[in-house]
């Protein structure tokens, strides 16, 4: 039997024809697969030897989202109670007079999924902007969710990649995971996609926490190759 005349259940939609259900279980199987390797990916990300010893216990101010007040907080502390720690920094400097669209699109979606994700584990976002700059967008975006702090005042951003040129112009929206282990923290993981040359031009490299893109995939039209997520609409 062939992929293609495999049966992966017994469920048929509306006036599907035979040539539609042996194409999609043959990109069923892939779906599979791809699953598989997601998971397989997942595992050996787990498996990585520890990282580097934080560089600095960087201080942050962090933004009270119900008003705008701020907290000075350093990394160690944002931890909590938990080990792990993941980190979005986000495109916006304070020389900016508004904020990465894209960054911005990625961060409504965690937003959404904060509550969610810090039941297991510690999620913030990160920018150099201004405490009030980042109040501001956080207040147009109704973020209420979310962990927000500026890091206006330390080398956070250079040290970790966010900021590799002597100016803002050059922040990147790298994703970066630390882990708590006893009396030290170190460097777990980063979207280092953000940096490998691929074929077919961008990385794509936070792609998997943004929602936009999943949802566009799963159509025919699929992801347009000019549209992108913008401020306003």
């Amino acid at each position: 039997m062939t992929t293609s005349q495999a049966d992966f259940h017994d469920k048929r939609l509306p006036n599907e024809s035979p040539e539609y259900r042996a194409a999609r279980n043959e990109l069923l199987a892939e779906e599979v697969s791809l699953r598989k390797q997601l998971e397989h990916v997942a595992a050996l990300r787990r498996q990585l030897p520890s990282g580097g010893e934080l560089k600095v216990d960087y201080e942050f101010e962090e933004i009270d989202l119900s008003d705008g007040g701020t907290r000075p907080i350093r990394l160690s502390e944002i931890f909590g109670d938990n080990t792990d720690l993941l980190v979005y920094s986000y495109m916006y400097g304070p020389d900016w007079e508004s904020p990465c669209p894209s960054c911005t699109s990625v961060i409504d979606g965690i937003n959404a999924a904060s509550r969610h994700v810090r039941q297991q584990v510690e999620l913030v976002v990160i920018g150099t902007a201004t405490p009030a700059q980042l109040y501001d967008i956080a207040k147009d975006r109704n973020w209420q969710d979310l962990r927000l702090l500026s890091s206006e005042k330390n080398d956070y951003a250079r040290d970790y990649h966010s900021q590799p040129g002597e100016t803002s112009e050059s922040l990147m929206p790298v994703m970066n995971a630390f882990q708590k282990e006893s009396d030290k923290i170190r460097h777990f993981w980063a979207s280092e996609l953000l940096w490998t040359p691929m074929e077919g031009g961008h990385p794509r490299h936070v792609d998997i926490v943004w929602p936009v893109w999943g949802l566009l995939d799963m159509t025919r039209s699929g992801r347009h190759p000019e549209k992108t997520p913008q401020l306003r609409y």
